[in-house]
């Protein structure tokens, strides 16, 4: 199995289940991993499992979809639209692109860039 239908599959796994394991797996031990709307950068399986769980601790529910997939020998790019609730129950909608460096069948750096719509967009659920 490909490192990207791997990932994709971790996701949706995460997402559906809230478990981080199968997603950290992907990571070798020397990975990073930072999303350029959070100022740290996570390392490692066990920084996977910190950057999957944060990611999942700011939805009350959400699912992304992909709509570009493009894979290539060592980087591949990920265009994704997420939809779902805020704690705060916000409908939220964010799109980005998603970098994975990879060697090996790990995963070496994920960089994720995040367009999130402003605050005076999103709408109170009902």
């Amino acid at each position: 199995m490909s490192v990207v239908i791997a990932f994709i599959e971790a996701l949706e796994h995460v997402e559906e289940t809230g478990d981080v394991e199968p997603m950290a797996r992907l990571f070798a031990p020397e990975a990073e991993l930072c999303n350029l709307a959070v100022p740290n950068v996570e390392r490692g399986t066990d920084g996977a499992r910190r950057f999957w769980a944060t990611h999942l601790g700011t939805f009350r529910h959400v699912r992304s979809e992909f709509c570009c997939v493009v894979e290539g020998e060592r980087v591949s790019a990920l265009e994704w639209t997420s939809r779902g609730r805020s704690l705060e129950g916000v409908e939220v909608t964010c799109k980005g692109v998603s970098l994975l460096e990879h060697a090996g069948g790990k995963i070496r750096r994920l960089t994720t860039y995040v367009d999130a719509p402003p605050p005076a967009t999103v709408r109170k659920a009902a």
